[in-house]
């Protein structure tokens, strides 16, 4: 199938923000700023659907052969109002877009119908340059696509996954230096409990396994969030636990690792754990805190977790997270967390109001941690917060002029956050580069 393509012409942030950008406001929080952070931002020339957000995600992939490609996995309008179709927008390094749907076995674009903040696509490149793409899952058998060599179609390939049958959640996906790739997410849709599992793309061998259940426990369920590989082959995982069968307030955000070369899982201290774990034996980011129960009503109104992610300073975790606790005021506040002193330090990044579920962190040589977030309203909604050596921390718009409503990040091999950014409202899709 050729693929279409459209050369983009961008814009720098600062001539966007010089345009787009009113005046600030009297009084305004100091602690943000509408200064441009990002270098370059263009509108990817393709309609994206209302559909297209989550906060667990990883619709972002980077590679660099003769320059930095980027591959974003997103929803399509569908054939109705409640459907979608995902496609991959690839971006070459000359800046030429091109479109690759994701194929079902008949030759036709697959086509879902939409669950805000469950059928949305993740994707990862292979070390052999394939494609692969898991899409539109909440508690459903496997949607798997993938390319056969570069270049190649994008097609379904779900019968190559184990645990065939079993309803799978939340996806997420990364590559490794060696060019393997892994997958967490939820597997299973029992009403008691709801186990997170990782996996294994074998690419020299072309094939899918199980690693392992990492986590599980009688009523509860597992929410993936993110996973990392450092340079040592050595894989993160980032989840959350929640009371079975499901519900949109989590608690416990956890960390854990697995070192492919001796098959064993370890906490922050590298101290082995036997897997799966639970509750009471993985290692908590965040504690429960004062009032916070487990509760499945979505209208609980307690403390709680929504959304993390993850990066690495080499093979060091460090953590973004939104949390909500009994002093504040009903919002999900934004903080960043390192393993220290065999335990976990929380920092404070932004409590200036409430966030969106949708967070991105990156470790820059410059600024340390990049923790990205997004506020509910505003023509600049998403920030970009660093710390100084005061501990202060200080945020900038990330995308000025784009009221984009959701967020996903990830850092190239040249050392630059591309930026995923939807703006559902409009039916658009971002992309920037800082």
């Amino acid at each position: 199938m050729r693929r279409p393509t459209v050369r983009i012409h961008t814009a720098s942030a600062a001539a966007l923000a010089a345009l787009l950008l009113p005046a600030p406001a009297a009084g305004a929080d100091t602690g943000q700023t509408a200064v441009a952070a990002a270098t370059v931002i263009e509108k990817v020339p393709y309609t994206m659907d209302t559909s297209n957000q989550a906060a667990w995600w990883t619709p972002v992939a980077t590679y660099k052969g003769r320059g930095q490609y980027t591959y974003f996995a997103f929803n399509e309008p569908g054939s109705t109002a409640a459907t979608h179709r995902p496609a991959i927008a690839r971006r070459d390094p000359d800046g030429v877009w091109s479109r690759l749907p994701l194929l079902n076995s008949d030759g036709q674009q697959a086509e879902f119908p939409d669950d805000n903040g469950h059928n949305q696509p993740s994707v990862a490149r292979d070390g052999s340059g394939r494609l692969h793409v898991f899409t539109s899952m909440h508690a459903n058998p496997w949607r798997y696509f993938r390319t056969e060599a570069p270049g190649g179609n994008v097609t379904d390939h779900a019968s190559e996954l184990p645990d065939q049958g079993e309803g799978i959640t939340y996806p997420v996906v990364t590559t490794a230096p060696n060019g393997d790739l892994y997958l967490a997410a939820r597997a299973g849709t029992g009403s008691d409990r709801r186990p997170g599992k990782l996996y294994r793309w074998d690419n020299a061998n072309s094939r899918w396994s199980v690693v392992a259940t990492f986590a599980s426990a009688l009523y509860r369920s597992v929410y993936p969030d993110d996973l990392a590989v450092d340079a040592s082959g050595r894989v993160h995982l980032l989840y959350e636990w929640a009371k079975a069968p499901a519900t949109a307030f989590r608690h416990q955000l956890s960390y854990l690792s697995y070192d492919p070369s001796t098959g064993a899982f370890t906490d922050s201290t590298n101290t082995t754990v036997t897997t799966p774990v639970t509750p009471a034996t993985s290692d908590i980011v965040q504690d429960l805190t004062a009032g916070e129960e487990w509760s499945a009503d979505n209208a609980y109104t307690g403390p709680a977790v929504q959304s993390a992610k993850l990066t690495l300073d080499g093979s060091t975790p460090k953590v973004a997270y939104r949390y909500r606790s009994a002093d504040s005021g009903g919002q999900f506040h934004v903080y960043y967390a390192y393993p220290s002193g065999g335990g976990w330090v929380g920092k404070t990044v932004y409590a200036g109001g409430q966030t969106a579920a949708a967070l991105g962190i990156t470790w820059d040589e410059t600024d340390t941690k990049r923790v990205y977030y997004v506020t509910p309203s505003g023509t600049d909604r998403v920030f970009s917060a660093t710390q100084s050596a005061d501990g202060t921390w200080t945020a900038q718009s990330a995308a000025p002029g784009v009221s984009a409503d959701r967020l996903a990040v990830r850092r190239d091999t040249d050392g630059r956050d591309v930026l995923y950014l939807p703006d559902t409202v409009h039916n658009a899709l971002y992309y920037a580069t800082r």
